[in-house]
């Protein structure tokens, strides 16, 4: 198959020229000369087989369903409201617990609990790391599964952002671990509650790592800042790609 406008041969099944970059069925929609002369048959949205794995950049910034420019911009608000709210999450103290104090902690303590419950089989260590782990891994999860599955690389930026968000959410009940002034779950606090109550005072004591509290949060905190940092770089990565696609087509 070539491609109706620049004629350059096409070695994958594509709903978009990977040349010129005109999308097959808007094109022959107002050339439908080139179609009947040509006789080619409408795109197939398939780039690559399903069971071979599509090249990074391919897999990092193509979307397989047809994006207008209404979700290019719906997405661009999504966007900017992210980098705000990032700057309104990183830019604070981790004493302050700004994070601890937003809408998404909630969202994310029912994952933390279920964490506990998950990895109980493993044995007390573990079962109090579970909590950290539960909610790390669940947006984790919604991270590989809308980027591998359901081929949106937007959607799993954001959930990547959710996921370096967590982090901050780690870091404050991290750099707890030796004072235990933050309230706990049912509204104990750690320096007044039963030995283990506290994960982390709990994990770094097991651990030795006690006394480096306060440094473990601030690594653990730069690591979710950075994360957040780079969801938000790929998604406006994602949507300055579909806004060329877009333009090429017209």
């Amino acid at each position: 198959m070539n491609c109706p406008k620049c004629l350059n041969e096409l070695h994958v099944q594509s709903e978009i020229c990977p040349h010129c970059g005109i999308v097959f069925e808007k094109y022959l929609k107002y050339h439908p000369e080139q179609k009947a002369r040509q006789n080619i048959q409408p795109p197939i949205v398939r780039l690559y087989n399903e069971d071979e794995t599509p090249p990074l950049r391919q897999l990092l910034l193509h979307e397989t369903q047809q994006t207008t420019l209404a979700h290019v911009i719906g997405r661009a608000i999504i966007l900017a409201g992210l980098i705000i709210w990032s700057w309104q999450l990183i830019s604070p103290s981790i004493e302050s617990n700004e994070v601890g104090n937003s809408f998404l902690h909630q969202v994310n303590l029912p994952f933390h609990e279920a964490g506990h419950i998950v990895f109980r089989p493993f044995g007390a260590f573990i079962t109090s790391l579970g909590g950290t782990l539960g909610q790390l891994l669940m947006p984790a999860i919604c991270t590989g599964v809308l980027l591998l599955k359901t081929r949106d690389p937007f959607g799993a930026s954001v959930a990547l952002w959710w996921v370096g968000e967590n982090f901050l959410d780690i870091a404050p009940y991290m750099n707890d671990a030796r004072a235990g002034r933050l309230p706990l779950l049912g509204g104990n606090f750690g320096h007044s509650a039963p030995y283990g109550f506290h994960d982390w005072q709990y994990l770094l004591t097991e651990s030795g790592l006690l006394q480096y509290d306060h440094s473990l949060a601030k690594a653990v905190f730069m690591t979710g800042s950075a994360i957040m940092a780079l969801s938000l770089l790929w998604a406006g990565l994602v949507l300055i790609k579909r806004y060329k696609d877009i333009k090429r087509s017209c």
